[in-house]
């Protein structure tokens, strides 16, 4: 049983040794543990090998310490007392979230209109137009969202939609073939860290994650919407270069902008 043993955790070693990590870091989106000066920087991308990591650097970016504390706490108190009055649902029209609430805001407070405007600036390409409603999802800690691929064709969230607009769009998309959102969705992380895992629809082996740290903003561009599968994992799962990454509850404010 020893020998067992000894060779199962030779085995594992060697599996996990062959698994390449990749680590990227831009001097334009540190992630900081202390002030600049000090030079220390976190990595927040890592993938399995090194073609998906030449592929998919360019499509990705994560800007952490995008929003200060203060920032944070404007866009929590303008977002909690709506949040409260709904309940965490554990079912999603699409199968895709499983412990989460959501709404959209059009209107902002002056600090949280700030934010925003610097959310669109870096995001999304000059003169781009925007969705108008801004989308927040509440992820309760022990929710997590599943491995997906966003539709594009219907980019509303569950407080839009009623059976008169529902079945509309039914008849409507028989004759014609809409498309709301564009190529490029750009997210806001409060309250908590986090990982997104993508995953390419045609190869499930490999994999790419990305470090959502508190604060920080991601930006998915192009193929990584619309050719990768994306997540965020629960807390059990949430590790980042073997390192445990815990999960909290979790809310993100997502812009997104409209097709061309």
């Amino acid at each position: 049983m020893k020998l067992l043993a000894k060779a199962a955790k030779q085995a594992q070693r060697a599996y996990f040794q062959r698994i390449l990590v990749y680590r990227f870091t831009s001097d334009s989106s540190p992630l900081r543990k202390g002030p600049r000066s000090t030079g220390l920087e976190c990595q927040w991308f890592c993938a399995s090998s090194q073609e998906i990591f030449s592929t998919v650097r360019r499509l990705v970016e994560v800007r952490q310490n995008f929003i200060n504390e203060e920032e944070e706490n404007a866009l929590f108190k303008e977002l909690e007392p709506g949040l409260r009055k709904k309940r965490y649902e554990f079912d999603h029209w699409d199968d895709a979230i499983h412990g989460f609430r959501e709404t959209e805001r059009l209107q902002w407070g002056d600090v949280c209109e700030g934010v925003l405007r610097r959310v669109r600036e870096v995001a999304f390409p000059k003169g781009s137009s925007l969705l108008g409603p801004v989308h927040v999802l509440d992820l309760d800690k022990a929710g997590y969202i599943k491995p997906h691929v966003d539709s594009v064709k219907v980019c509303l969230s569950s407080t839009v939609l009623c059976v008169v607009c529902t079945v509309l769009l039914f008849f409507m998309s028989v004759f014609v073939s809409f498309q709301f959102c564009g190529s490029t969705i750009a997210g806001l992380s409060l309250l908590s860290d986090s990982i997104m895992r993508l995953v390419p629809e045609n190869n499930s082996a490999e994999w790419v994650k990305l470090l959502l740290s508190r604060r920080s903003l991601y930006i998915l561009r192009d193929d990584a919407r619309f050719k990768y599968t994306h997540e965020i994992l629960k807390d059990e799962e949430s590790f980042f270069s073997g390192q445990k990454v815990p999960r909290h509850r979790r809310i993100s404010v997502i812009c997104r902008n409209l097709p061309d």
